[in-house]
């Protein structure tokens, strides 16, 4: 029963959280005066003059996705490089030596892309320069461009036909500035007053009970731990990321963490409402999301509390820290899956085989149980796109949704966004337009 209240209670502070955050980010992204304007607005204003950039001007798709590729690349040349010289570069106490070049190449990718996958150990491979102007930045920068892209498919969505989709550039430069870096601040002082490190001096040297002597790592971690949770990122500073007592020492730094993963893609489907001027669909997309959720986690909750019955040892705690137990293991391991974040406080390899299916079910669906920042929103809209089309076919009317038509050819790029294949393969085409029959076949909605 306890463990019940715990997941209503969480539940209903992650609602209410995220519900609140919504009108903030309507105006961070729309460039209106908000609350930190006053401290953060001259910062925002002097970027944009040292890179020449005019936040006013508006960028089609083409010029968004151009922008947002030519910045991710030259973050990942950046990353490499770093990681490459690291061993050359200061605030290395330890001496680390540089990545090698397959290794530094994978992390590079993965953390430009948001995915954080690590083949490395952070706190015995990366010095505390390559985790905090490699990584840290990554999870910021990449969080960040999700956000733009969440916003500008918004946008799309919700504003008049033909008007841009705004300026990736000023996008990207908000959300840092106005929504990640300060509840990365708010959230690494909570896990600072926890007992997570946030120093520069090297290891501690301690003498253990036996009477030899250990050096137990540290570094900045609070810093990075926060952003990996808000961006959704799940790299952690220690090798076995959340489930290290540096980097998750207590049951008060569990919960505001496992809160954390969640926020932003929750608040995105409030956002998608309050910028389409009608709050039920917010709520809509967010009540098919949520559903899913709680079903996984009432899914995970009851493996893993249930256990084995043939060895009737009741909760499956192999592969967790007794400080968390079960029931909070089972609530991150269902909220990062469907958050793409990545982050464990559990080894989920230990988990029981209808749990651990659950999880692997959150991970193949696509980014929709709410997904990575962003992307979780905009992978809902190509099922409601889809279930919009399909639904108007069936009923014999022309589909729409937020008043603009459904036809051919948005169906046909969702079904490509949806297939990850190449335009040829759907069309049996090459270089050719998506219909080329008269307007009046298209006004029907039917498929060229």
């Amino acid at each position: 029963m306890q463990d019940i209240l715990a997941y209503v209670l969480y539940c209903a502070v992650l609602t209410g959280a995220a519900w609140l955050l919504p009108a903030h980010l309507a105006r961070v992204f729309a460039g209106e005066r908000n609350f930190l304007s006053t401290p953060l607005g001259p910062i925002e204003r002097g970027l944009y003059r040292l890179a020449g950039i005019r936040p006013e001007t508006g960028q089609d798709w083409r010029g968004y996705a151009l922008a947002v590729l030519a910045f991710n690349l030259s973050g990942f040349v950046l990353l490499y490089l770093v990681l490459r010289v690291q061993h050359v570069l200061p605030l290395n106490p330890y001496g680390i030596g540089a990545i090698s070049a397959d290794l530094a190449f994978n992390t590079a990718i993965s953390f430009v892309t948001n995915t954080n996958w690590q083949a490395y150990s952070g706190e015995a491979q990366l010095s505390y320069l390559s985790q905090m102007a490699g990584l840290t930045v990554q999870n910021f920068v990449s969080a960040a461009t999700g956000m733009a892209l969440g916003v500008a498919v918004i946008r799309g969505f919700t504003a008049p036909k033909g008007r841009m989709l705004g300026n990736f550039w000023a996008d990207i430069t908000r959300a840092v500035l106005y929504v990640l870096l300060p509840l990365s601040i708010i959230l690494a002082l909570v896990l600072i007053l926890q007992g997570v490190p946030q120093t520069l001096l090297g290891g501690a040297h301690v003498t253990t009970l036996e009477g030899a002597q250990q050096v137990i790592p540290r570094g900045p971690a609070a810093s990075q731990i926060a952003i990996k949770q808000l961006g959704t990122n799940g790299g952690g500073f220690f090798g076995v990321n959340s489930a290290h007592p540096l980097e998750n020492p207590t049951i008060l730094s569990n919960i505001p963490q496992s809160l954390s993963i969640l926020l932003i893609p929750v608040a995105f489907c409030f956002l998608f409402g309050r910028m389409a001027r009608d709050v039920r669909q917010g709520w809509a997309i967010y009540a098919a999301m949520g559903a899913m959720f709680v079903l996984g986690l009432c899914v995970i909750w009851a493996g893993e509390t249930s256990g084995n019955a043939a060895i009737a040892a009741g909760s499956n705690m192999e592969g967790k820290e007794v400080r968390f137990g079960a029931a909070l293991s089972s609530l991150w391991a269902a909220a990062t899956t469907a958050a793409s974040n990545g982050s464990v406080n559990a080894m989920h390899d230990s988990f029981m085989p209808l749990s651990g299916m659950v999880a692997r079910v959150n991970m193949a669906i696509g980014e929709v149980i709410f997904g990575g920042v962003g992307a979780g929103l905009y992978g809902m809209l190509l099922y409601v796109v889809l279930a919009v089309f399909l639904a108007g076919l069936m009923v014999g009317r022309s589909p729409e949704y937020l008043g603009r038509r459904i036809e051919g050819r948005e169906v046909t790029l969702a079904m490509l966004a949806f297939c990850r294949c190449r335009w040829a393969s759907l069309s049996g085409r090459r270089s050719r337009s998506p219909c080329r029959r008269p307007p009046r076949c298209r006004r029907r909605g039917r498929m060229a």
